[in-house]
């Protein structure tokens, strides 16, 4: 346990003007795991469905595969934020979670189907130890009620998008220059980067006792402490928003409007959340899966890149759009809202949400009009083959990323607002557990060769609107159930 003089200069750090030095240690840390993680991600499909380097899998092989492995990504932080609050601490945690992430990434520069396995369940453990115990760093590193926290997460959240916008960049040009092997090398060596940093600036750390903060989904009591800090912990370990993104006013929560609301009404109102980003996770994580597919076969991306990196990688380099317009739109779509707060006009998290799964919605309305004006001019008749501008999936990941905006930094922090207290750990659980279906269910990937591209497009984007008109239908009863958010 950290002596105390070591924790009051760590927590007075946090009652400056300026952020501790440690935040910069988390955040390059953090930029460089997600640089590794996305440059795997990016690759992953492409890979094992590459008749040369990769196994010539089937893309319903390859999105079942992938559909896996996202779901085992998002529930591990519930394993990994419960051991290291229990076991090991915050800091061990992270570079035990750092060298399975070595592992894992050097074990994909081999090719053989049995390193892919191995890989998968490194960079699983990995995730489980790193993301959530790192995210808690962060909140470590301020006293309760610091002015700087939200701005801290913030600040690491655009680690993460920084990370996960050049990864797809410079995997791309690596594996048109050098194949997926070598590029899989180079996601091992972000790792390396990522615990070196950890390691050599380990001083500016601050690693209370474990029994003072919770990870996230730790135990419920843990959880409880600081419900926006816990909810913060867990959005960043999942990639998402903090909730300061949403600029949401608590004003009525600290005044216990919330108490008066009767527990079950809270947790069936939570539960419709819960259901909304099964479905949410499920249309927006296509992105690594079907529309890197149609990114690399039906785009035509020489307006960018050179012919043959076009040709090579043009898929792969498509994950960059998604972390560019967040890091683009993040911060103008915070003053808007606190535009709109000092005007009275901020819409509630329920009227947020249900916004942005009508965005999501209509960026796949977008590829369903893209898909057809490419079905149209197909060559030979073939509906699979034909090219469309790129323009196309830059509009769509300009709509969907708002929608995720409005959407996901709202939700953790709903949870912790929302949820009866001595229930808040087993709810935030619950959302990690929603997360983690809706990445599972991305496995609809399976019909992306059975179904006209069009016709995929359209179903996606149908479940989407289906969920935005419920929560439009239930918003009066919603916000009865969840006053003052």
């Amino acid at each position: 346990m950290a002596n105390t003089a070591a924790m009051n200069n760590a927590f007075t750090a946090g009652h400056e003007d300026k952020h501790p030095k440690g935040l910069y240690v988390l955040f390059a840390t953090e930029m460089w795991e997600r640089f590794s993680f996305y440059s795997m991600l990016a690759m992953f499909t492409l890979y094992l469905r590459d008749p040369n380097e990769g196994f010539g899998w089937t893309a319903a092989e390859a999105t079942s595969l992938y559909a896996n492995y996202l779901m085992f990504v998002y529930l591990s932080p519930l394993v990994g934020g419960f051991i290291a609050d229990r076991v090991t601490g915050y800091r061990k945690a992270v570079m035990i979670g750092g060298l399975f992430f070595i592992a894992g990434h050097l074990l994909l520069s081999f090719s053989s189907l049995t390193a892919v396995y191995a890989a998968l369940t490194c960079l699983v453990i990995g995730n489980g130890f790193f993301k959530p115990n790192v995210s808690t760093m962060v909140g470590n590193l301020y006293p309760e009620g610091s002015h700087l926290k939200d701005r801290a997460y913030n600040i690491f959240y655009m680690g993460i998008n920084i990370g996960a916008f050049l990864a797809p960049l410079v995997a791309g040009w690596v594996r048109s220059k050098f194949g997926f092997h070598p590029a899989f090398a180079v996601a091992a060596g972000g790792m390396v980067i990522s615990v070196w940093i950890l390691f050599q600036f380990k001083k500016h750390i601050h690693e209370p006792g474990r029994n003072l903060t919770a990870a996230a989904g730790a135990t419920p009591t843990a959880a409880t402490r600081s419900g926006d800090t816990a909810a913060d912990t867990a959005a960043t370990a999942t990639d998402a928003p903090p909730h300061g993104v949403s600029h949401q006013d608590e004003a009525a929560t600290r005044q216990g409007v919330m108490d008066a609301v009767p527990e079950s009404r809270r947790i069936i109102a939570l539960i419709v959340i819960f259901a909304v980003v099964i479905v949410f996770w499920m249309v927006f994580h296509q992105n690594a899966s079907t529309l890197t597919y149609f990114a690399d076969a039906n785009t035509d991306w020489t307006m960018f890149f050179s012919p043959e990196t076009a040709a090579e990688s043009g898929g792969i380099i498509s994950n960059s759009i998604n972390p560019f317009w967040v890091i683009t739109l993040t911060f103008p779509l915070v003053w808007f809202w606190g535009f709109l707060d000092k005007r009275g006009l901020e819409p509630s998290t329920p009227t947020k949400m249900a916004f942005g799964m009508t965005l999501t919605a209509l960026s796949f309305f977008i590829l369903y009009f893209a898909a057809k004006t490419g079905e149209a001019t197909a060559l030979g008749g073939d509906p699979y083959a034909f090219r469309v501008s790129p323009m196309w999936l830059v509009l769509s990941y300009f709509v969907v990323t708002l929608g995720e905006l409005m959407l996901s930094p709202m939700g953790l922090s709903l949870v912790s607002k929302v949820a009866p207290i001595r229930l808040r750990g087993l709810m935030m659980g619950g959302w990690f557990v929603a997360t983690a279906m809706g990445n599972k269910l991305t496995q609809i990937g399976v019909f992306w060769d059975r179904w006209l591209h069009s016709t995929f497009f359209l179903v996606l984007g149908l479940m989407a609107l289906v969920m935005a008109v419920v929560l439009f239908l239930l918003l009066k009863p919603l916000k009865k159930a969840m006053p003052g958010v």
